[in-house]
């Protein structure tokens, strides 16, 4: 993830954290819907950087 860059990106209230970048951040805002577009984002860059498809480990459930 690092090495793709996203490090402080952010959607809406979320945003990727600047030291490990695999972790994300609520602002204060965050709705369930900007982190979910965050993890969708992550894993867009990295397949298309790395070639390598990330697995998400938490599991969504509802409607974001």
């Amino acid at each position: 993830i690092q090495a793709s860059g996203p490090k402080g990106t952010r959607s809406g209230g979320a945003e990727t954290s600047t030291v490990p970048a695999n972790f994300i951040v609520n602002t204060g805002n965050a709705s369930a819907s900007d982190i979910e577009a965050l993890i969708l984002l992550m894993q867009e860059t990295v397949q298309r950087d790395s070639g390598i498809a990330l697995q998400r480990e938490v599991q969504i459930v509802g409607e974001p």
